[in-house]
């Protein structure tokens, strides 16, 4: 009797996790760039040398559309930041990640970060976060002390139907460098 009494709770435990609403589920968290890529970070250069500044736009998707345009293939993210710089510290002063109309969807970084020589950092968007739509984007704003070499900043999307995957590249591009006004 004792071990049927027990069984039951164990049961009944599993079926509300099951039925838990989309909703209580929820989005997880960005990850805490700072944490997860201690080892590809460095020390802060002093803020009145960064005299070299530039933004990098790159394409993202939550989705392609294929066939006949009924068929959608979500997709998940990456976004990478290389420091190219063999010698320099490369500062990311924001990751801005934005949706089809342009409107701001998240902040990635609420301090800025130093990327060590050859040092890459990375923003994942998982599958299931679709809040992109087909052609969302990435603002990068970074900094560096004196010359220092452009960041290589890219997605990496890849998404599966059935027993077919895709996967596909978007290199970013300069919209804006020191000087120009932004």
């Amino acid at each position: 009797m004792q071990r049927v009494i027990s069984a039951v709770p164990r049961v009944i435990l599993c079926f509300a996790w099951l039925s838990q609403p989309a909703s209580a589920q929820g989005r997880q968290r960005p990850a805490d760039l700072r944490q997860e890529f201690q080892a590809s970070l460095t020390t802060m250069p002093d803020a009145a040398t960064l005299a070299v500044r530039g933004r990098v736009y790159v394409a993202a998707y939550s989705s392609i559309r294929t066939g006949n345009r009924q068929t959608r293939i979500d997709l998940s993210t990456t976004l990478s930041i290389h420091n190219t710089s063999d010698q320099k510290p490369l500062v990311i002063e924001k990751i801005d990640y934005f949706n089809t109309a342009g409107t701001l969807i998240e902040h990635y970084l609420d301090a800025p970060v130093a990327i060590r020589p050859y040092g890459t950092i990375e923003v994942f968007i998982a599958v299931d976060d679709n809040r992109g739509g087909t052609s969302a984007n990435f603002v990068v704003s970074w900094a560096g002390a004196g010359p220092i070499a452009e960041p290589l900043v890219e997605t990496v999307m890849i998404g599966t139907v059935g027993t077919t995957s895709y996967s596909f590249i978007s290199q970013g591009r300069t919209i804006s460098t020191a000087g120009d006004g932004r």
